[in-house]
């Protein structure tokens, strides 16, 4: 279904990113190992990895920057103000 984020495309492209980027030729002694190691892969995926497509930016930093435009935009905006 469209905008569905369970889609089964978005599934299968965020496995593909994960298996070939930190699961691929990688052996873990424990699920522990596992754990810890996958916690810093999505931080450092969603924190400091930067992407052609984002501008070059991590994507927290392009969420935040386009955030912080939305709300700039909808407090300067006068007809957004406007009690209905």
């Amino acid at each position: 279904m469209k905008g569905c984020p369970y889609d089964n495309a978005v599934a299968e492209a965020t496995y593909k990113i994960i298996k070939t980027e930190f699961v691929n030729r990688r052996q873990f002694d424990s699920l522990e190992e596992l754990s810890r190691q996958f916690h810093h892969y999505v931080h450092w995926y969603n924190y400091i990895r930067i992407h052609g497509t984002l501008d070059y930016l991590s994507p927290i930093e392009f969420k935040l920057k386009h955030l912080k435009k939305i709300v700039l935009f909808s407090v300067d905006d006068p007809i957004s103000n406007i009690n209905i």
